[in-house]
């Protein structure tokens, strides 16, 4: 049986929070929260705050360092990914007035899923849910989502 570790929920102030946390469940994908958890300040110190235009202009040589850096997980493409998920996040918030309006703008838990997965680069299932869940959204009880998804 899968151990379920719940996160502490936050309310966000800023771009760089909805960044972090996505960023936090993208490293988190086909790992343990734990390894990650291990190494977030680090991370977090190497992703400049998640601060999320620094994030975004980060260029082919940054992402380069970062991939080498012994301070995060050195995946490449999740780097790539994080550097794309905060551009994506910035141009959702100026679409939308903010980017919280943009999650609310879907009408169902489900339908923020699916365009989450859509919009943004290694957010699979289970990185919706714990994004979702962290930053407040509505999200169904885990054990009525968990239960739905081990069909």
């Amino acid at each position: 049986m899968q151990e379920h570790h719940e996160p502490a929920r936050i309310e966000p102030k800023s771009l760089g929070d909805y960044l972090e946390v996505m960023s936090k469940a993208v490293f988190q994908s086909g790992m343990s929260w734990r390894v990650v958890e291990s190494k977030w300040s680090t991370i977090r110190e190497a992703f400049r705050g998640f601060d999320a235009e620094a994030v975004a202009g980060l260029g082919v040589r940054e992402i380069d360092e970062l991939a080498h850096d012994s301070r995060v997980i050195r995946n490449r493409r999740k780097i790539e990914a994080i550097v794309g998920n905060a551009n994506r996040i910035i141009a959702l918030d100026k679409q939308h007035g903010s980017f919280q309006n943009y999650l609310r703008s879907h009408g169902s838990f489900e339908a923020s899923n699916a365009a989450l997965r859509k919009e943004f680069k290694f957010l699979g299932d289970s990185g919706c849910y714990y994004f979702l869940w962290v930053v407040g959204e509505q999200v169904p009880p885990y054990e009525e989502w968990s239960a739905a998804r081990s069909r």
